[in-house]
């Protein structure tokens, strides 16, 4: 796979991840994520493993506080990696996030490294 194509495969994933979060389906989100994949997110203070802490960060911090995500930029990185820059607007007011997506070669996430700036 060359790295247009990944990074195709990767801004899909990322913005399957946007529309899955902001329609609240949790288990459509959960189907872009390996078995094993992990998010890292420091400014909850975990990591989530697994689909089973996917689908934990997915319904605390996106469905709980009804988290609207605009994607505000792309940046390809590497073959399958990409830092993703959105807005994040809910119950918690406004922040500005950024999401390193790791895909493997289906195009699945496995791992993504978030931060607010």
């Amino acid at each position: 796979m060359n790295l247009d194509q990944t990074a195709t495969n990767v801004r899909h994933s990322a913005n399957a991840f946007i529309a899955a979060t902001n329609a609240g389906d949790v288990d459509a989100a959960l189907k872009l994520f390996a078995p094993d994949a992990l998010i890292d997110d420091p400014s909850t203070g975990h990591c989530f493993e697994g689909r089973t802490g996917i689908r934990a960060y997915i319904e605390q911090f996106f469905v709980g506080y009804h988290t609207v995500t605009r994607l505000l930029s792309f940046e390809r990185l590497g073959i399958g990696l990409a830092r993703v820059r959105v807005d994040f607007t809910g119950d918690f007011g406004h922040e500005i996030g950024l999401l390193d997506m790791s895909i493997d070669a289906a195009g699945t996430i496995v791992h993504i490294d978030a931060s607010l700036e």
